[in-house]
């Protein structure tokens, strides 16, 4: 159950140490290996192991007239593309370093150069110091032995500020936001935006624009060019640099579906499929000690030790078949259920779906598919998905029909993503269009699926 659950890479990594900590197992093709799995009765599972002496082991069991027994457990599902095992990394300095390289060509005194080097190392990967500047003023005296005014550590902060990217070691978004548009040529809608973010900063977040318009005595169109100016900054200045060395996730799909012909064709990844054997030098020690006609007590705990490292391999090899099993059967039986999303990507095509529906589909625990679903990517003609976000919930239609909540958020999307931005749709009004179109739930609800789409509140999707 627990190799189930790994997903490729880390599954590659459990292979790895069981091949480190078991000598007997190996990888890869060797010369004169067979088809044939000579150890499916190696040994009773009755036995007990630990009152097992050297002269009960048959060697026979353990030995085969070929030059290699085979447990391979390559699969014949998988293509020969997915074989290549390495990821490259791009190489690169941290944004840290990228600010200090700018710093070295800034003549500072020796205290601005500490205190400036503190502040840089304050800042956070989106670019932003979010510690107050008294905060820091006692970090330089107690870790740096530097004694200074927060006058001169603000000082020391415009400097900073003048490093690329525009808006960097800010305190606050307007602060940030106000250093960019600072730094560009001088326009009236330039003004006008600086004007806005310094005098009504909270109101032009909260989208009143009536209320700006009286106030700063401006129309429409000065507004709508300032807003314009305001959305083309940055409010993340360190995700655009592009050296930043923060961890990569590589997700590498457990599974392949593609259409051929019409029909849906499911593929496991050959990195699930590896090529395992035992030892040829484990086969031949168990030859040597078989035609020695004297047993040393050395001889005989060397064959108890092979035959725990056989038992081991047997076992881990058995697992590792009836994990692709389990893979496999499971994915093919999610494809099937969904057959008419995967022809056709249409998310409102998907039907509802819970764990017990493919459970009782391949006759399996609920909890086996589980472990399948929440840690595994399939590839896709629409893109790598994680398996877990094709299972949804299901509701009942004007029709009494059961439908997917997915199909639901997808419709609910599409409303708002056709909307008067002029005048957004309230919560209240989407709820009654989704009764229209046949989905009859309530505003809470219309909220809650409206908050997982990460939309926010009609007033905040407002436009002029």
């Amino acid at each position: 159950m627990k190799l189930i659950q790994l997903p490729t890479q880390a599954f590659e990594q459990r292979l790895k140490q069981e091949l480190e900590e078991n000598p007997a197992l190996e990888t890869g093709k060797e010369e004169g290996e067979t088809q044939e799995d000579e150890f499916d009765d190696l040994y009773d599972n009755e036995t007990d192991s630990e009152n097992i002496s050297a002269e009960d082991i048959n060697i026979d069991d353990y030995l085969s007239d070929d030059e290699v027994p085979d447990y391979r457990t390559q699969a014949n599902n998988y293509s020969a593309d997915d074989e290549e095992k390495s990821v490259p990394y791009a190489a690169g300095i941290s944004f840290n370093q990228y600010l200090i390289n700018q710093l070295n060509t800034i003549y500072l005194t020796d205290e601005e150069w500490s205190i400036a080097e503190f502040l840089v190392g304050s800042v956070d990967e989106s670019g932003y110091i979010r510690r107050p500047l008294t905060d820091i003023m006692d970090d330089l005296a107690f870790t740096q032995n530097i004694y200074t005014e927060e006058k001169t550590i603000e000082k020391v902060l415009r400097i900073v500020q003048d490093l690329d990217p525009a808006g960097v070691a800010a305190r606050t978004l307007e602060e940030c936001l106000l250093i960019q548009l600072r730094r560009k040529e001088v326009t009236p809608s330039i003004e006008l935006a600086i004007v806005l973010l310094e005098k009504s900063f909270e109101q032009f977040t909260k989208k009143h624009y009536q209320k700006l318009i009286q106030k700063h005595n401006i129309t429409e169109e000065q507004l709508k060019d300032a807003i314009s100016e305001i959305e083309r900054l940055n409010p993340k200045p360190g995700g655009s640099y592009s050296g930043n060395n923060r961890t990569v996730e590589h997700v590498v799909p457990d599974f392949t579906i593609r259409i051929v012909d019409g029909e849906l064709e499911l593929t496991l990844n050959g990195r699930n499929a590896p090529e395992l054997h035992v030892s040829r030098e484990y086969n031949n020690m168990l030859e040597g000690y078989k035609n020695s006609k004297e047993k040393s007590k050395s001889q005989k705990d060397t064959v108890m030790f092979i035959k725990q490292k056989l038992d081991s391999a047997k076992w881990f090899i058995d697992a590792i078949r009836q994990r692709q099993q389990t893979l496999y059967i499971t994915m093919n039986e999610i494809m099937e259920y969904q057959q008419e999303y995967f022809l056709t990507g249409d998310e409102r095509k998907l039907r509802p779906m819970i764990l017990k529906d493919i459970a009782d589909g391949i006759h399996m625990d609920v909890s086996t598919v589980s472990r399948v679903a929440n840690s595994k990517y399939v590839d896709t003609p629409y893109g790598t998905k994680l398996i877990k976000d094709y299972f949804s919930e299901s509701m009942k239609n004007d029709q009494g029909e059961d439908v997917s909540t997915k199909e639901i958020k997808k419709i609910l999307e599409t409303v708002i993503g056709e909307e008067t931005k002029k005048k957004p749709l309230t919560d209240d009004k989407l709820a009654a269009i989704l009764k229209e179109k046949g989905y009859p739930i309530a505003r809470r609800t219309v909220a809650k699926y409206r908050e997982q789409l990460d939309i926010p509140v009609a007033r905040l999707r407002k436009q002029i």
